[in-house]
């Protein structure tokens, strides 16, 4: 979805899909050279390098770069009392959820222009002061280890001149949220990307809602 709205404000549009997607491809068809399509699983440290080193060819050679990398990852396996979870289950989520998109931004962050914007789906489920209900511990937990990975990150590349940002699209109908979810992507997806546009050359970490408000930690 927010491929589609990015390309729709003539935005040139570099999307990642782990497997053959129709709808992207028919969006891809019908933007006149607007928007690529590379494949990667994020997991898969070997497709990130290839992508890493397409893009390079693609881009750093032709002195550009790229004004926006935004990372979005996440699976849920559902209400499963943290006492009862797998370790296996426990890897699988926290490996995509967390450490998969600070790879990919390690891994890709110096194919962004001087001024341009790093920014990762989080979730207000992420926030630890807003955690008052109990349920769904281990995606809580995936999404906060990624806010304190982003953290750390900011810290780590303080001085790269890019805008940071985490973003809480909040509870959307999608495979993820369910169908019982208060909000539709097509009106929340703007409102991420209005905040993505809005805070280009902002300094320092922040995470925030579509609306641009501040998110606890």
């Amino acid at each position: 979805m927010l491929t589609r709205e990015l390309t729709r404000r003539g935005w040139r549009v570099i999307a990642t899909a782990r497997q053959e997607d129709g709808e992207l491809r028919a969006m891809q068809s019908a933007s006149t050279g607007q928007l690529e399509i590379e494949s990667l699983e994020m997991t898969d440290l070997d497709q990130l390098g290839g992508l890493r080193e397409r893009l390079e060819e693609r881009w750093l050679v032709a002195g550009q770069g790229l004004d926006l990398l935004f990372v979005n990852a996440a699976i849920d396996r559902g209400e499963v009392p943290i006492d009862q979870v797998p370790t296996d289950m426990f890897t699988e989520v926290m490996v995509t959820n967390a450490l998969s998109p600070l790879r990919v931004l390690e891994v890709l962050r110096t194919l962004v222009a001087p001024g341009g914007t790093v920014a990762v789906m989080s979730s207000e489920q992420g926030s630890i002061t807003r955690n008052m209900e109990d349920g769904y511990d281990l995606y809580k937990a995936s999404k906060a280890a990624l806010n304190q990975l982003m953290r750390s990150y900011a810290t780590r590349h303080a001085d790269d001149g890019h805008t940071k940002l985490l973003m809480d699209p909040g509870h959307n109908r999608t495979r993820l949220g369910g169908p019982d979810a208060p909000l539709s992507p097509e009106d929340s997806i703007p409102e991420v990307a209005d905040v993505l546009e809005k805070q280009a050359g902002a300094r320092g970490l922040q995470f925030l809602d579509r609306h641009g408000e501040t998110v606890p930690w």
